[in-house]
């Protein structure tokens, strides 16, 4: 019996070897690939842009009016799309995580509808509803209202594209953190705004600054969408990726690739700004997870308010909460904290 055994422990053993030939040449194709499909292109755009000089730089980037106006087309179109998605992550990332409703998972799947459905299509199917000959088209245009081939359809198709970023990095983190503390501030007399504000915004702040930054890298490199949408009016519906793309087709190289040096600066600096908030996503999605080291009580210590069954966690609620929001239900309930504050 012993030998079968140890014959066992020998095949998990050498499973588990660490092979240095296997791994030296995984790392060399991952380093491979990388840099040359990553590295070796974002290089060559600065150095396609600054090939003219500092001074040449500039003026590529700043002297033509069309590429001025879709560097200010890009700064409207998708700060507005982020803060629409926020709003909505936030609101739908909290439905799903705090309530159990039919059609929940149907409501899971339409939120990543726009990450199974190519730009293109996002662009024709506002095409369809809003054009001339769309369903709504008739309508818009008795009423003077344009929404194709102007900002209102950037930025629709803009916020559709982007629309799953923030909601589906708050659901794990809402999901982690549960509603204990939720529930612990309402029954101490905390409203709606307050536990929001206090318990709620606190524990998800990093994980919504990670969505946001995500959402907003996609947004300014949109291309698909807003190019089905933005009607060839160059220097009026243009954003950056539609501007790079007409000066290439232009000829005007220069141009061009200073544009697009302007918008892959803007991705490096979004991702090290994804970098530093997903380390710190993580380690508030630990010590979420990790358990308590207080035991928990069904005592509520600063006010009457709220059933006994409510369990609070003592570490993790803040007592200026406790302090500011306790309000007593009844008269029975009031005399101990008016006798505790006499003493």
């Amino acid at each position: 019996m012993p030998e079968p055994a140890r014959v066992i422990s020998g095949a998990h053993a050498s499973s588990g070897r660490d092979h240095p030939l296997l791994r030296r040449i995984l790392i060399g194709l991952t380093l491979l690939i990388v840099g040359v499909l990553i590295v070796i292109p974002v290089v060559n755009i600065f150095v396609q842009a600054m090939g003219g000089g500092l001074w040449g730089y500039f003026s590529n980037l700043f002297s033509d009016r069309d590429t001025r106006h879709s560097i200010l087309m890009t700064l409207i179109v998708a700060p507005i799309s982020v803060a629409v998605n926020t709003v909505f992550g936030v609101a739908a990332a909290w439905t799903i995580a705090r309530f159990r409703f039919p059609g929940r998972t149907l409501l899971t799947t339409l939120i990543d509808l726009p990450f199974s459905i190519s730009p293109v299509v996002a662009g024709l199917m506002l095409v369809l509803l809003f054009g001339l000959q769309g369903h709504m088209g008739p309508w818009l245009r008795e009423h003077n209202i344009q929404i194709l081939f102007a900002m209102p359809g950037l930025i629709l198709a803009t916020t559709f594209v982007t629309l799953p970023f923030v909601a589906r990095e708050l659901l794990p983190v809402m999901e982690a953190i549960g509603a204990e503390e939720e529930i612990a501030a309402i029954s101490l007399g905390a409203s709606a705004w307050q536990t929001f504000w206090n318990v709620t915004l606190p524990n998800i702040k990093w994980g919504l600054l990670y969505g946001v930054v995500l959402c907003n890298a996609r947004a300014m490199g949109e291309y698909g969408a807003v190019y089905v949408v933005a009607g060839h009016q160059g220097g009026r519906t243009y954003t950056m990726p539609l501007q790079v793309n007409k000066l290439f087709e232009d000829s005007r190289t220069s141009e061009s690739f200073a544009l697009a040096s302007l918008l892959t600066l803007l991705a490096v600096v979004t991702l090290a700004a994804k970098v530093a908030l997903e380390r710190r996503t993580r380690r508030e999605l630990l010590a979420a997870t990790r358990p308590s080291e207080v035991p928990e009580t069904n005592d509520l210590p600063h006010a009457g308010a709220g059933p006994p069954s409510v369990r609070v966690n003592q570490t993790r609620l803040r007592p200026e909460l406790i302090m500011t929001t306790a309000k007593p239900v009844d008269s029975a309930s009031a005399a101990p904290s008016q006798g505790m504050a006499g003493a």
